[in-house]
């Protein structure tokens, strides 16, 4: 069984910061791809930012320039950085993970962590 556990939301006012971690743990022989996505209530579930195992990173343009994205691959974690935080950050946040078990790979999700942004 593979768990993914999600940390460091809250409550903030525009313009401070938050960060988010997300570690994996279970029967994991490597993870590739990680990210992060994120769903306002009434929309879509939507991609803020993906990290390779390698490090390479794609970030959804409305986060571009404000959000970083890292992992740390011997904890199996990785972070989401958030700076400059508009009211339109205001969502629920999940962590996606590519996990390599007994030579397959699935996709897992975290239960999510709620950020909210005051104006």
């Amino acid at each position: 069984q593979v768990q993914l556990v999600e940390s460091g939301g809250g409550l903030v006012q525009a313009g401070g910061s938050l960060r988010l971690s997300c570690a994996a743990s279970g029967n994991i022989l490597s993870v590739n791809d990680m990210g992060w996505y994120r769903q306002a209530p009434g929309k879509q579930r939507e991609l803020v930012a993906a990290i390779t195992r390698g490090g390479s990173t794609n970030y959804a343009d409305s986060v571009k320039g404000r959000f970083t994205i890292s992992r740390d691959n011997a904890k199996n974690t990785v972070y989401l950085q958030m700076n400059s935080l508009k009211p339109e950050d205001t969502a629920v946040y999940f962590c996606n993970a590519n996990v390599i078990r007994f030579g397959n790979s699935a996709n897992y999700w975290g239960q999510g962590t709620q950020v909210t942004v005051s104006s």
